[in-house]
């Protein structure tokens, strides 16, 4: 009888340590709390938060999604409690946890904000890492941080100096080169970069001559943007050395895989959620499988495997 060792799903993320790779993504899951009654939240490699300013904020006007094609429009504009009701009534549920939590954050109008933000949650041990959400579509900006390499550079930098924390910069994929974008936050000192975040998108109801969402425009995800999202992930492995969490339209352990060979050392759910509240849990289950049956004992050796294959064809 053959006895099979069970494969390693463990990821180092800076100095975060992940017991497998599948995190959920940050406004796609809430606090967590919400899922609670649906699936077993501790088998999860690590839960990123909802993204938290230091004000409450009420979020954009309904409708603030719809459907298309292949996907999901969502123009949410960031609603949250703010970061000191989040402290107080939604991180105590999350520590029980006992699983790494990875907050998000934004700052509202001014990018010292985040160095704010920063400084309460550093003092927090049950914050595992924090995710500076750079790139969201939904804000009502002309320009994000993330669409300039020297002010995403100069935000991380800053943000730098003010922890030891595991830092994850969250890129926009609405820019001509994201990888140098990746550079320059991996240069300025983040631990590990996300991408990606919803393409801007936009959808018209026909019969009223109408936007489907209450701000017209904003940010599309779902099966529809994993193309995109996969090839920039392979742009930003092929120019960064610090880690990839990857993201966008992934629905089940096939278009995972995709993420994985393609660079990335983790990966997030997202809009998945919406659709199958136990995705993350068969994806985790399927990564495993899928190790067992191709007799690979550990995921370093997946990640980047399209690059292997393309070194081998040469």
């Amino acid at each position: 009888m053959v006895k099979h060792t069970k494969p390693n799903l463990s990821v180092n993320i800076g100095n975060l340590v992940l017991k497998n790779p599948v995190m959920v993504a940050s406004g796609t899951f809430g606090y967590a709390e919400e899922f609670s009654c649906l699936l077993d939240l501790k088998r999860l490699g690590a839960i990123v938060t909802k993204t938290i300013t230091i004000k409450p904020r009420h979020g954009n006007l309904p409708p603030r999604t719809c459907e298309t094609p292949a996907g999901m429009l969502n123009s949410i504009g960031l609603e949250n409690p703010g970061i000191d009701n989040f402290i107080k009534n939604k991180l105590p549920f999350l520590k029980k946890l006992g699983i790494p939590i990875i907050v998000s954050i934004a700052a509202e109008d001014d990018p010292g904000e985040f160095y704010i933000l920063v400084g309460q949650l550093d003092k927090i041990s049950a914050v595992s890492a924090i995710e500076l959400n750079i790139s969201c579509p939904n804000m009502q900006k002309n320009i994000l941080i993330s669409q300039d390499a020297k002010e995403t550079s100069a935000l991380v930098s800053s943000v730098r100096k003010l922890t030891r924390k595991c830092l994850i910069t969250k890129l926009s994929p609405n820019v001509t080169s994201i990888s140098d974008i990746a550079l320059a936050a991996q240069d300025a000192g983040s631990d590990a970069v996300a991408l990606i975040n919803t393409l801007s998108g936009m959808s018209i109801d026909v019969h009223k001559c109408a936007p489907r969402i209450g701000s017209w425009v904003g940010g599309l995800s779902g099966p529809a943007i994993r193309p995109v999202a996969v090839k920039m992930v392979w742009e930003a492995y092929n120019k960064i050395k610090i880690p990839i969490i990857g993201m966008g339209g992934i629905m089940d352990i096939d278009s995972a895989l995709e993420f994985f060979f393609a660079g990335s050392t983790a990966i997030s759910v997202g809009t998945a959620n919406f659709i199958n509240p136990g995705v993350s849990l068969e994806i985790i289950s399927g990564l495993e499988k899928y190790m067992t049956d191709n007799g690979i004992l550990n995921l370093n050796n997946i990640t980047g495997k399209l690059k292997a294959c393309e070194d081998l064809a040469r």
